[in-house]
């Protein structure tokens, strides 16, 4: 049985690189259905072909993990972009987009745009704050002030950290996410564009989800990706996502503590004494209460269109 990555899903048809390059066209085997399972872009998976235009989806291997938008499976890397102004970097946004990649143990790049507009003041209030990031662990690519990096530079830059993985772009609308794509390769946001203009779809309808190459590795071509409502997140599981805050947690008094009213707090004290920068945990309490607060789904009844 051969092997390989769907790279394209549409209109019921799954292609399927394999590791020699070759694609193939295949559809589901039926089984999938009654097991009321979905392949997705991303998938590693077996298959059988008479041609390369009659193929059939045997089997799916074990995700680790899965986006819900867009919808792909087995990301590696998440590439968030965030302004340094216009609009202004802000680390609530920053704190939400980190927690979406980190519950589904993707890795974050931080990239740090339009440096060239800001000024000392500015640049220097937001540098102490990515300071803060770097402590944690997080990669940032950060230029100096009035720098704009070449094409070159960033292709090398991001190329070491691409090669032979899956990533998806993700930041603030107006951080430069399509700059920043054409200047890696002209070619991918007409590609994007050609394929949103021939489906004859609105970018919020489609359910077009392909990869191309790019820097050595595989990018989903939806750069917007918007999965930052915390759908699946519970309360219990936040923590984790703050690395910082789950690495001093484990010295709290109560191991199920969430850092919230507890007594013997050792996040709380943390942030008192400053180790814990109080903006993150200020931003850790205000997505627990969003979670608190979200609206418990219900299933369709019977009948319900």
């Amino acid at each position: 049985m051969n092997k390989g990555r769907i790279v394209k899903a549409l209109s019921g048809f799954y292609y399927i690189k394999t590791d020699e390059g070759e694609i193939f066209q295949t559809r589901p085997r039926g089984i999938f259905r009654k097991r009321k399972e979905s392949p997705l872009v991303g998938d590693k998976v077996a298959f059988t072909y008479e041609t390369k235009e009659e193929g059939t989806l045997e089997e799916i291997f074990p995700r680790k993990n899965e986006l819900k938008r867009p919808s792909v499976a087995n990301v590696d890397i998440g590439f968030v972009i965030m302004s340094a102004k216009d609009p202004d970097f802000s680390t609530s946004l920053l704190d939400r987009y980190l927690v979406s990649l980190e519950q589904y143990a993707i890795t974050p790049i931080i990239y740090v745009t339009k440096t060239d507009i800001v000024t000392d003041e500015e640049y220097t209030e937001m540098k102490n704050k990515i300071k803060v990031y770097e402590a944690i662990g997080y990669t940032i690519i950060l230029p100096e002030r009035g720098e704009i990096l070449s094409s070159e530079e960033i292709i090398e830059t991001f190329g070491k950290l691409a090669d032979q993985r899956l990533g998806v772009f993700l930041g603030q609308s107006g951080a430069g996410k399509s700059t920043l794509l054409n200047k890696i390769n002209p070619d991918l946001q007409l590609k994007i564009g050609e394929t949103s203009k021939s489906l004859g779809r609105g970018r919020h309808t489609t359910r077009h989800v392909e990869l191309v190459e790019l820097l050595g590795g595989l990018i989903a071509d939806t750069p917007g990706f918007s999965a930052i409502q915390f759908e699946e997140l519970t309360i219990q599981e936040l923590p984790e996502c703050f690395p910082e805050i789950w690495e001093t947690g484990k010295d709290c008094r109560f191991s199920g503590c969430l850092h919230n009213n507890e007594p013997n707090c050792a996040v709380k004290e943390a942030v008192e004494n400053g180790t814990v920068a109080e903006f993150r945990y200020d931003n850790y309490l205000s997505i627990m209460k969003e979670i608190e607060n979200r609206k418990p789904k219900y299933g369709k009844k019977k009948g319900d269109k």
